[in-house]
């Protein structure tokens, strides 16, 4: 009788599914799931940025995926009128970001039935998206953690490594000069020159995620130096089962909302701009995390890091 994991899949106050029939037997209704989705969508979401979000959701639901809200500003009714508002899992919290979100509802045990999670932000373009394609591709070529690659000249890019490739389908790596032997190159084996993502937009199977959401500090919301770290979840070598796909690939925006501004990053008088406080945050939890990091392995006598250089 003990149920040890759970899904978001909607069931019927009334009227459940009748017990189907398979030969000469009769498979219950409860042991049968219909429709029920292989991967799961969440995204932490402001009215602000409704249009895109609409977008994103319709592109996902017809894909048949689990649909998840995580709403920062508090606004849930202005959601009502767009037709498949009843159909996705809305959680409400006030000022929190996606990572809080995550920690606290997307535990490994209730998203074990999913194949995949993608945990995405809310400033994005998926008119050159296919999520059935893209779940495809990472399957095929073994992708544990991955993200779309960005269309270059419509996005924001932060990171060369993000920057989709015209001419590949995945790119594990990327390639520039550098002084002091930190530019990047074939015999790089470590972030950021290959095993890293950007956390925009993640797309994790389940055994990598069951890895990442305990990695993931309760206290620090924003999760920066956890990309840093997203090899280790891996699931083996991390040069070749994290990587981003081109031939399925976003736009982003960069539309810092968590900070303040409506979609055109423009503030109403009576704002306040928190977007530097935010980044100040951020780099404060930076060193945090990475100060627990070195900490544990300190601590921990049995620990090897597997991606350790031999000297």
């Amino acid at each position: 009788m003990v149920s040890t994991t759970s899904s978001f899949d909607l069931r019927p106050l009334w009227d459940p599914p009748m017990p189907k029939k398979k030969g000469h037997h009769t498979i219950e209704a409860a042991q049968v799931k219909l429709n029920a989705s292989s991967s799961l969508f969440a995204m932490a979401v402001g009215i602000k940025q409704k249009n895109l979000v609409d977008k994103m959701v319709k592109k996902f639901l017809q894909s048949n995926f689990t649909v998840m809200l995580f709403h920062y500003d508090g606004i849930v009714d202005g959601w009502n009128d767009l037709e498949w508002n009843s159909r996705v899992i809305h959680v409400s919290v006030k000022g929190q970001g996606k990572w809080w979100f995550a920690k606290r509802f997307l535990h490994p045990d209730i998203v074990a039935d999913y194949d995949y999670i993608f945990l995405w932000d809310e400033d994005l373009g998926v008119q050159y998206f296919h999520p059935d394609k893209y779940v495809s591709i990472i399957k095929r070529e073994g992708l544990e953690i991955s993200q779309p690659a960005l269309d270059p000249k419509k996005s924001e890019v932060h990171h060369q490594i993000t920057a989709r490739g015209r001419r590949s389908t995945v790119h594990r790596r990327t390639y520039r000069t550098g002084n002091d032997g930190k530019g990047c190159n074939k015999s790089s084996t470590a972030p950021p020159c290959t095993g890293w993502i950007e956390m925009m937009a993640p797309v994790f199977s389940r055994a990598a995620w069951r890895c990442v959401w305990y990695m993931i500090q309760n206290d620090l919301i924003h999760a920066w130096g956890l990309d840093i770290q997203l090899g280790y979840c891996a699931q083996g070598d991390r040069t070749q089962n994290v990587g981003v796909v081109d031939a399925e690939y976003i736009i982003h925006y960069n539309r810092p909302t968590l900070g303040g501004g409506d979609d055109k990053n423009v503030l109403k008088p009576q704002e306040k701009d928190h977007r530097v406080d935010v980044r100040r945050l951020s780099y404060r939890e930076l060193d945090i995390f990475r100060k627990r990091w070195e900490k544990a392995v300190e601590e921990d006598e049995c620990w090897v890091d597997p991606f350790q250089l031999p000297e």
